[in-house]
């Protein structure tokens, strides 16, 4: 029997999220090492090291462990400006453009989290067969200069179309995942670029159609869609804990790989925990599959999703520069 009660727990999620929800192991204060992450699947490195222990045992007692749970990419960077966190798990949007635009060039990535997991899904009523067939439809995709909504709108001019707000004919609504699966519900929109688990949902719970998964239009099917970032500050202060810390984040990738199901157990009692519901065994294991967990960045992807955000003015016009976005820990511990 099909479940459609993801969305008022997401919702809720949401809310908890723009209130600044933090969940913490105690009521101290110092020291500790924030690290912010999403409730969605490509973060299973954070999400398993953090509620299986990994982390805290690597790095030792001495240091608590805080986290934050967000929605989307730019509330992880927001807060890094602010210095309310320290490291962060995003998409290669959010963290090219927080190089970028941070004092002295100071968000880094540290490491990969994980390759591919996004597909483009149509709905059941829709005429979408091929590339040509976009013309005139409505589209979905998260948060405008997200990683899904670059790579859509790159999909878009490969193929010679526009979107609606640049004189095109294609409809782009840039609204959050759990709006994209209402509107999905409702018939209103003919397809949408979402990541897992949202690809896996839309097509197993809505009866959507699977067009294409994103890591084939990507050489090798490779490409880093979450990336562990850091604040370079609290890097260069603390390199032996963050070293210890990507130690672990490592492991726990070998972990994730090689324990199928004791994975979808923790990241469901995760979910069940921070949403008030789990998510079917089905739906989160099609989901794992359709994504790699790899603590390898993939610079050549980051550098190729850059040249497309910049084609599409996301990265400014004045150009962009991306030296030194990969930061290395060895050389704070030689």
């Amino acid at each position: 029997m099909k479940t459609r009660l993801v969305i008022p727990t997401v919702a809720a999620a949401i809310l908890l999220s723009i209130l600044g929800i933090t969940y913490s192991s105690d009521g101290t204060d110092d020291p500790k090492l924030r690290i912010a992450y999403f409730a969605n699947i490509g973060h299973a490195i954070p999400i398993v090291g953090i509620e299986n222990g990994f982390f805290q045992n690597d790095i030792g007692d001495e240091t608590r462990i805080e986290t934050r749970v967000f929605d989307s990419g730019p509330q992880a960077i927001e807060s890094l400006f602010a210095n309310s966190i320290d490291l962060a798990y995003v998409g290669p949007g959010p963290a090219i453009t927080g190089f970028l635009n941070s004092e002295n060039h100071n968000v880094k990535i540290l490491a990969g989290a994980a390759s591919g997991g996004a597909s483009f899904v149509v709905h059941e009523t829709s005429e979408i067969n091929n590339a040509s067939d976009f013309a005139g439809k409505k589209i979905a995709a998260p948060q405008i200069g997200n990683t899904q909504d670059v790579s859509l709108r790159h999909y878009l001019s490969e193929n010679g179309l526009k979107p609606a707000d640049k004189g095109g004919s294609v409809i782009i609504y840039n609204i959050p995942n759990p709006d994209i699966y209402t509107l999905f519900v409702k018939g209103d929109i003919d397809g949408a670029w979402v990541a897992e688990p949202w690809a896996t949902i839309l097509e197993t719970e809505l009866d959507g159609k699977r067009l294409f998964y994103e890591e084939d239009l990507w050489p090798d099917r490779k490409f880093a869609s979450v990336l562990l970032i850091g604040n370079e500050d609290y890097v260069r202060k603390n390199p032996v804990l963050v070293s210890s810390l990507l130690d672990s984040h490592n492991k726990t990738a070998s972990w994730i790989n090689q324990n199928p199901i004791n994975t979808r157990a923790i990241f469901n009692d995760f979910v069940d925990s921070y949403l008030g519901q789990s998510l079917p065994d089905n739906v989160v294991d099609t989901a794992f599959s359709n994504i790699l967990i790899t603590a390898d960045p993939l610079p050549d992807s980051v550098l190729s999703f850059a040249k497309k955000a910049d084609a599409l003015g996301y990265l400014g016009r004045n150009g962009y520069d991306l030296s030194g976005i990969f930061y290395d820990i060895k050389e704070d511990n030689t």
